[in-house]
């Protein structure tokens, strides 16, 4: 039966696929989106993962009825075929020489709730969250919660087996999925669950498809049986390899939890029925501080004893990377001192129920010789803000100011919770020994350990160093009966060291495994099962060298390279949420991944590359996917690793027109401070044409706006004039000038000569539109004691003109060029408190990177 199937498995990678063939059968017969376009295969060439592969094109289904034509052409045309949801995955799974389907943006419906029987039907693409939500008004919930619940999808979790905090309280993806309605690669539609013998055999008897794949599931169950019990080890999270052992019979022959963490190898979902638990109502948070990493994991087993329902970890060096980025003070603020940190949650169906547990168990470790720190935390916005640093790490240890790159790889062990603090010391000391370093966290409560190291993936003994580290770290937690992957699953990062965890018998089983639902071997091959190696495909690699232009901006924190600066993008997914925080608009209206931020990060990226995206400056699909971006730095602030899109919209957008006439809307909002300064010396006749039927209509064309909007009316007053005349009438000040601004006494005179100075900078839209909104900041700061002072000149930031890709005109408009004197210690006011009626246009905002050694600022 294993002849030939390593064969298959090479024959599968290298495939041979007409590829426009394909797209044009697609076109025809699918309802949804058919994308083979270079964008689409750049957009969805990586992951969360070191890895990088150039899908054969793209398929959006609308409907079941999408997803059984499309794999019938896939098999038609013999092309690889992947699933996929919400492309965060970290090892290598959802990337592949195939054709991509994501479920994410149509088939993500739930199709029933029954409370009653605590069960859920989904499709595949249901964000988590939103499945999450609709069970909590009948007090349940799906159990497994990784930190990305809010945008990865429940077809993403069973395809690698999710977990998350509280696992502790209700086991992994594969102990919550009670039915499955799948697909496979040759057109065979089946719905399975447990199985008992009698339909087993009943099935096998029945001829054909479904005969022949019970019959090979029964066939590995018996001959198999004894090693998969003996070698697959019994601990929480054990989530490598195929779960064979949900077709032993004590486990029901449960084929739809067998399939679960087969990472798309083997079927294509399109249902599942998911197991629905109790959601305690009231939680309370305890931290538990130790002087390091290590004591937290050895006091893991006496913690769960007291049955909490979620136990993360987190190490000193997590703290100090979160304090280093300046991210969540408030909650490090919170944390009781230490070197380690264990967070204990507790649940009940009372706040008071739940304090009682917490404090039960702070009463057990203080009898202790040397009790540990502690600190309970029952107020939700507290216990909110704590969560934050844990939820998240991945970012926040991804990019570090002065630190090399840390990555993934070696991301997801777990061992036994008992052996955790050994495992975590023989960690250390291999970091050690490779010169690596890394934070260690996780979910403690079940032995599972996250962390990314400094790994040199750009040069040839740097991976050689990699793969080595890679090999020894298996051996470790294979010597700790550990699972080398406790979460993320193995795709191709972990694929290639399962011989060491599970021996060569056990190895064939899993290959007959696949072969049983994948006869062909095109489902996802090269990952998990037969794999790629584990240091190919890499995204950088030893011959990574992107291309390097000229740019405007410095790109400082990223060694002045617009690659690095994209780079950053960790495929965390934060921007592909659809509600809570600020990132990304654009993605939320359109739910599509080239208008998010991780979607515009890795365009720009790999136009850096030259492969797929070849036209450069000059490049249509990354222009195409920058148009709808709003520039309103969101992802600066919002996303975990700072990636800054409106900067690199502006850096894009001056190439891409340099030497071109831009848009007529370029043009009228780029100069809106010129036009507004004009429109002000007589504002009642600019309004009547920009707001009188048919005058309206033109101005818009002229402009170059849609008919659909309004142009906002100029203000009869700026607020500038009206801060000269209120100015006069206290008799305050002089004419002053750009370095000695203009200044007025508050209201009724109040404020003293010796009050503390507040410049406030009136931007262009409150100056000219909406002057009530300055003036409140006025008479809210001079209440509060300050005196206002305001340039004298008329500045504006840039901003508009910077937004629409026109650097070097924004640098001279910028007000670092006319107004240092406020700010400077020899000035009368000096160092003023700076206030700017606009948020994104603070003077400090974009000048300083896009000053190259031209100025201070």
């Amino acid at each position: 039966m294993s002849d030939g199937l390593p064969e298959f498995a090479q024959a599968a990678k290298s495939a041979q696929v007409d590829h426009l063939g394909l797209a044009q059968a697609l076109g025809r017969q699918i309802s949804g989106d058919v994308r083979f376009d270079a964008g689409s295969r750049a957009l969805y060439a990586t992951d969360g993962s070191n890895y990088r592969q150039v899908p054969i094109g793209v398929v959006l289904p609308r409907d079941i009825d999408d997803v059984l034509a499309a794999v019938a052409l896939c098999h038609q045309f013999g092309a690889p075929l992947l699933c996929r949801g919400g492309g965060t995955s970290l090892a290598g799974q959802c990337c592949n020489v195939a054709v991509i389907l994501d479920f994410s943006k149509y088939m993500g419906n739930i199709l029933e709730i029954d409370h009653e029987r605590r069960i859920a039907r989904v499709q595949p693409g249901v964000v988590l969250d939103h499945l999450r939500k609709a069970a909590e008004k009948h007090h349940l919930t799906f159990g497994p919660d990784p930190a990305t619940r809010d945008r990865c999808t429940l077809g993403g979790m069973i395809g690698n087996n999710s977990c998350g905090v509280h696992s502790v309280m209700a086991g992994k993806t594969d102990d919550n999925i009670e039915e499955l309605e799948v697909l496979t690669y040759d057109g065979l539609r089946l719905k399975l669950g447990a199985t008992s013998s009698h339909d087993v055999d009943r099935f096998i008897r029945e001829g054909g498809r479904r005969s022949e794949i019970y019959s090979k599931l029964k066939t590995i169950s018996a001959a198999y049986g004894d090693l998969i019990r003996q070698r697959f080890p019994n601990i929480p999270r054990r989530v490598s390899g195929y779960n064979l052992n949900y077709l032993l019979p004590e486990n029901g022959f449960h084929v739809a939890r067998a399939l679960v963490g087969s990472e798309g190898t083997c079927v294509t979902i399109l249902e599942a029925t998911c197991r629905l638990v109790e959601s305690p109502p009231e939680r309370v948070l305890l931290v538990v501080a130790y002087p390091d990493i290590y004591q937290c994991a050895d006091h893991v087993p006496e913690i769960m004893a007291h049955k909490p329902i979620g136990l993360e970890g987190l190490d000193d060096l997590l703290v100090s990377y979160t304090r280093i980025k300046g991210i969540n003070s408030e909650g490090l603020a919170m944390l009781p001192q230490g070197g380690g940190w264990l967070m204990v949650e507790f649940g009940a169906s009372t706040a008071a129920e739940a304090e009682s547990q917490a404090r039960g168990l702070m009463q057990s470790l203080n009898r202790i010789t040397s009790p540990p720190q502690m600190h309970l935390y029952t107020d939700k916005q507290q216990a909110k803000r704590v969560w934050e640093i844990r939820e998240s790490a991945l970012g926040v240890t991804s990019h570090v100011a002065g630190e090399p790159l840390n990555w993934e790889g070696w991301e997801d062990a777990a061992v036994a919770p008992d052996k955790l603090g050994g495992y975590l010391r023989d960690l250390r000391k291999m970091f050690a020994e490779f010169g690596y370093k890394g934070s260690l966290y996780g979910h403690f409560g079940h032995g599972c350990v996250h962390t990314r190291i400094n790994f040199d993936l750009q040069s040839k003994e740097g991976i050689a160093k990699f793969r080595k580290f890679i090999e020894e770290a298996a051996d470790l937690v294979v010597s700790y009966g550990g699972s080398i992957s406790g979460e993320h699953g193995d795709g191709q990062a972990r694929g290639e060291l399962l011989p060491k965890m599970f021996g060569p018998e056990l190895m064939q089983a899993f290959r007959e495994f696949k072969s049983a639902w994948d006869p062909e071997w095109k489902m996802n091959p090269g990952k998990l099962i037969d794999p790629y190696k584990l240091d190919e495909n890499l995204r950088l690699g030893a011959d990574y060298a992107p291309w390097e232009p000229k740019t405007h901006f410095q790109f400082a924190a990223d060694h002045g390279n617009l690659a690095e600066a994209t780079l950053r993008c960790v495929g965390v997914g934060k921007c592909r949420r659809g509600e809570g925080g600020v990132m990304c608009p654009s993605y939320r209206a359109t739910r599509e991944e080239e208008h998010s931020t991780r979607g515009r990060a890795h365009l720009l990226w790999e136009m850096t590359q030259g492969e797929v995206i070849r036209d450069g400056w000059r490049s249509e699909e990354v222009k195409q996917s920058l148009d709808l971006c709003l520039a309103c730095k969101g992802c600066k602030s919002d996303c975990p690793v700072g990636v800054d899109v409106a900067t690199y919209k502006a850096e894009f957008l001056s190439h891409y027109y340099e030497a071109r006439v831009r848009p007529r809307s370029a043009y009228a909002f780029g100069n809106i401070d010129l036009w507004a300064r004009m429109a002000s010396k007589a504002p009642g006749l600019v309004n009547l044409t920009t707001q009188l039927p048919f005058l309206r209509e033109i101005a818009k064309l002229a402009a170059g706006m849609p008919f659909r909007r309004s142009i906002p009316a100029f203000a009869p007053q700026t607020f500038r004039a009206w801060f000269q005349r209120e100015r006069k009438k206290d008799g305050s000040g002089g004419k002053g000038t750009a370095s000695a601004p203009e200044s007025r006494q508050g209201s009724g005179g109040f404020v003293p000569d010796d009050a503390p100075p507040v410049l406030l900078w009136p931007d262009t839209f409150n100056n000219y539109f909406l002057p009530a909104t300055a003036r409140a900041a006025v008479e809210v700061l001079e209440a509060a004691g300050f005196r206002v002072i305001i340039p004298r000149a008329n500045l504006c930031c840039g901003r508009p003109l910077y937004d629409f890709g026109s650097c070097r005109f924004s640098m001279s408009f910028h007000p670092s060029s006319k107004l240092a004197s406020p700010w400077s210690a020899s000035n009368p006011v000096a160092s003023p408190f700076s206030v700017t009626s606009c948020s994104i246009c603070s003077p400090t905002t974009n000048a300083p990177k896009l000053c190259r050694n031209r100025c201070s600022c």
